[in-house]
């Protein structure tokens, strides 16, 4: 019996980083089915990235030979926002069949939460091997659901403040697997990031981390509570779902001198069990046969399609006195599908390429893409404007104070219907800061500008027309983030 309950606390133990390294853990909570432990550091979807198999301090603990390490870590972000944009405010007549005018309250609050379940393992022989699980929450609108009575208010359409949240759903935004050594380099098989994500491991030159996990341009903060015309098309690719959102696989070699190198390989723009789509291949999915509804099709009537998506790249990771210097360079290219459709679409063709200085506390980052592609990661029209996009931000930290600045600029075609008579010019600006008020908790405010144009498209009816070419949106964002 004593063996079993001593068997039985070691698997208790090892349900966290914290503890999987420790030879003790304080009993007082364990009869309970809890446990009282030093904060080790925030959630990540990328456990061990490196190449050398270290996690980021702070982060994963690293397990011994023969050992195990379970995590269940999360993060819960809530936020005040307040916005004003000259769109906020919809006329009638604005959309289709559209009589009354509607209006946005420029104040806000909200909140989500993540959970990041995983296990890191190394094997006797050296062999380094887990998986990584990352789920987050669905949200629904005012009147998304208003047949169920038990989810509309007594009277009217609007879904109930229950209806509303009993219609959020949980999804799987990141599922993978990996094995490596530190001779052979890592191998990351299932959906998650891919080359330009893990080189941009935590954002180091794109979005950096002064603003306690706000993510500043990456469609957060006053974006991530306006309409979607005001989202940033995210051209960097790095921590969007358009670049880990594809089952592929990813190999990182070992490092050399402070170099390392990797390619990626995504047959399909998602995940091969959406053949079936169900919990039961027997089950009548919506790829019955070869039809649009199948995700891994390579000819059809969506000539916006990509397939075979290939990423070669190098990164480099080194200090000099004080100075440490990062950079980066991948290059994508992928096919297309075949279709007999009027308008044409190129396969993706581009380069993304990095570059982050830090010394003293001080740290200057920037990031760009350039090349045939649209938007996020879409095939750009034939005979249409290529995509540059620049991104550049500045920052300091020191002790639980950090504070930042971030600028972005992203020249594309934009609608496809306009090529050759117009493109698409986007800016973005942000700035704020950051304090650590306890180990996990993070107080971060922000201020983020964007603006977006082209002629002849109708932001607000997301269509060609001669109205709302311009859309401009501004804000402040005062947030809590606690990581575990």
């Amino acid at each position: 019996m004593r063996k079993i309950l001593l068997a039985s606390a070691a698997i208790l133990g090892s349900a966290t980083g914290a503890f999987a390294q420790s030879e003790t853990a304080p009993q007082a909570f364990q009869s309970q089915g809890m446990m009282g432990m030093a904060w080790a550091g925030g959630p990540a979807p990328n456990s061990n990235n490196n190449s050398l198999g270290t996690s980021a301090p702070g982060a994963y603990a690293v397990p011994k030979p023969g050992q195990v390490v379970i995590h269940l870590n999360g993060k819960v972000y809530s936020e005040v926002d307040a916005s004003w944009g000259n769109l906020l405010t919809a006329q009638p007549g604005t959309f289709a069949g559209q009589t009354q005018p509607y209006k946005l309250n420029p104040v806000g609050i909200a909140a989500y939460f993540r959970l990041y379940p995983g296990i890191d393992g190394m094997a006797t022989n050296g062999l380094r091997y887990g998986a990584s699980v990352e789920i987050r929450e669905n949200f629904q609108g005012g009147n998304t659901f208003p047949t169920s009575q038990s989810q509309t208010q007594t009277s009217g359409a609007a879904a109930s403040e229950s209806g509303v949240t009993s219609s959020q759903t949980l999804f799987v935004r990141r599922a993978f697997t990996y094995v490596g050594s530190d001779k052979v380099g890592i191998v990351r098989l299932g959906t998650g990031d891919g080359l330009v994500g893990l080189f941009d491991y935590n954002g180091v030159f794109t979005t950096g981390s002064w603003d306690g996990g706000i993510a500043n341009l990456l469609n957060s903060g006053v974006q991530a509570v306006t309409p979607n015309n005001y989202l940033l098309s995210w051209a960097w690719l790095s921590g969007n779902g358009v670049e880990y959102g594809s089952a592929k696989v990813v190999y990182l070699t070992p490092q050399f001198f402070g170099f390392d190198f990797g390619v990626e390989y995504d047959p399909n723009q998602g995940n091969s069990f959406s053949q079936s789509a169900t919990s039961s291949p027997y089950q009548t999915g919506p790829c019955v046969s070869a039809s649009a509804n199948c995700i891994n099709v390579t000819s059809g009537q969506d000539n916006t399609r990509w397939i075979n998506r290939f990423a070669i790249g190098a990164r480099y990771q080194g200090s000099f006195s004080g100075l440490e210097v990062k950079g980066y360079g991948v290059y994508i290219t992928s096919g297309k599908e075949s279709t007999p459709a009027v308008q044409k679409f190129d396969g993706l063709n581009e380069f993304n390429g990095g570059i982050a200085l830090t010394y003293a506390g001080f740290t200057v980052n920037g990031d760009f893409t350039t090349g045939r592609t649209n938007g996020s990661n879409g095939l750009a029209p034939t005979g249409g404007a290529r995509t540059d996009a620049e991104l550049a931000a500045i920052s300091y930290a020191n002790g639980p104070w950090s504070v930042g600045a971030i600028m972005g600029i992203v020249d594309s075609q934009g609608s496809a219907s306009l090529v050759k008579i117009t493109q698409r010019h986007e800016f973005a600006f942000a700035v704020g800061g950051n304090y650590k008020l306890a180990p996990g908790l993070n107080l971060a405010l922000e201020y983020q500008y964007l603006q977006k144009h082209q002629g002849g498209f109708d932001f607000a009816a997301n269509a060609v027309g001669n109205l709302n070419n311009d859309i401009r949106v501004q804000g402040l964002t005062l947030a809590t983030i606690v990581n575990w």
